[in-house]
């Protein structure tokens, strides 16, 4: 089994810093925690990136609420990957919907092939979808290259089940990346039995919206550590 990675969602620079300074692989960069993270400011996603050796990821999300975006919506979506592209970013966090709570196939394919060749992960509006099976095989049709999900539960503890099963069906087709109250102190029961690759956590222990040093090198520490046997 491959060893673990960690990815920190931050909502501003300092939690970049942050991640990376105390072993983190990869920032995913947002904003507006409250709303369950939308597209973060150019600027600072610039000078964010400018400073960051580990790989950034991008939020590409109009607003909160549902993933079923209007024309305009999924316009200023392309847009924005567009532009973020012109920076090096190295990935694309998004995922668009239909009302019935399919798969948008025809919408996500356009900004896969729009972001290409930098990598796409589908993100937690796979917890909403109708069919978690089917659409698993729809967003692997897609092009994506990960999906970030908690196992449609309340945080990743509770999906866990459902976890170790997506990993079995993604079958390395995909990288289903745990994510959704994912701590230091439950990512190594996670790890040994989801055997997952990649895990996503905020690091955020109280009310703010900075990432704890403390916690992303004990995320990273636990995720590394597991007891041999389990490989």
């Amino acid at each position: 089994m491959k060893k673990g990675k960690l990815e920190i969602a931050c909502f501003n620079p300092q939690s970049a810093s942050i991640a990376q300074q105390n072993g983190a692989d990869r920032v995913e960069l947002c904003d507006n925690r409250n709303e369950g993270g939308t597209t973060p400011n150019f600027e600072i996603t610039k000078s964010v990136r400018a400073e960051l050796e580990i790989e950034l990821n991008v939020m590409i999300r109009p607003r909160g609420g549902d993933f079923v975006y209007s024309d305009d919506e999924f316009e200023q979506m392309k847009n924005e990957i567009r532009q973020f592209k012109k920076i090096k970013v190295d990935g694309f966090v998004f995922g668009i919907l239909k009302e019935d709570g399919s798969i948008n196939e025809k919408q996500n394919k356009e900004l896969v092939v729009l972001a290409n060749p930098i990598p796409c992960t589908f993100h937690r509006a796979f917890d909403v979808v109708k069919d978690i099976y089917q659409s698993l095989e729809s967003i692997i049709e897609c092009g994506f290259k990960t999906i970030l999900t908690s196992g449609q539960a309340n945080n990743v503890v509770e999906g866990i089940d459902v976890l170790a099963e997506l990993v079995e069906k993604g079958n390395n087709r995909i990288i289903i990346m745990p994510g959704g109250g994912l701590r230091s102190t439950n990512i190594k029961l996670l790890k040994e039995r989801t055997t997952a690759i990649f895990y996503h956590s905020s690091a955020i222990v109280d009310f703010g919206e900075t990432a704890n040093e403390e916690e992303v090198k004990a995320l990273k520490t636990n995720l590394q550590s597991i007891n041999p046997i389990f490989y």
